[in-house]
């Protein structure tokens, strides 16, 4: 036997099926605008995955260098501004909606910062922040670049990664 909605139990659904089909419509804006800056991605991703841009990075930072202060931070903010204009291109954000409140508070402890001297009493507290940001926006480019080569469409069932990548535009 078919239960008969209520008009609240019908709005409701009618609701949630719209919030659905606004979700699936941006996803697939946002795959699209990957697709579009794929090579850009790709180009940014090998800057993460040679030697000197990630392997010697984490190095300096356990070896107290100062190095890496100018290894991580320029890189990120280049990531998070081309981050930027996919999703401003994906109409994702604009001017009153930015990427991910935590990836943005994880990026603005992780750059900006001058070394000094006394850093390296407090060298935890003051590295680690910008390690963080260099690890969250590669894997974030990773992601980006993996689902933009083998997605064909927005899928229905999220692979973790792809989630990410929706997270960063808070299409979650």
């Amino acid at each position: 036997m078919v239960k008969k909605l209520t008009d609240d139990e019908r709005a409701a659904h009618i609701l949630k099926l719209n919030a659905e089909f606004e979700a699936k419509r941006k996803d697939k804006h946002i795959l699209q605008a990957i697709k579009d800056r794929l090579p850009e991605l790709e180009k940014a991703l090998g800057s993460y995955d040679d030697h000197w841009g990630y392997e010697d990075p984490i190095y300096r930072f356990y070896h107290h260098s100062f190095k890496v202060y100018w290894l991580t931070q320029d890189k990120v903010v280049k990531t998070v501004e081309l981050f930027r204009e996919i999703g401003r291109a994906a109409t994702a954000i604009d001017d009153t909606h930015d990427l991910n409140p935590y990836y943005l508070q994880i990026v603005k402890e992780g750059t900006g910062k001058t070394w000094k001297q006394e850093h390296n009493q407090r060298w935890l507290e003051e590295t680690r922040p910008m390690v963080e940001a260099f690890l969250h926006t590669e894997h974030i480019l990773k992601m980006m670049v993996k689902y933009g080569k083998s997605l064909e469409a927005a899928p229905n069932s999220l692979p973790s990664g792809w989630a990410t990548v929706l997270y960063l535009y808070n299409a979650r």
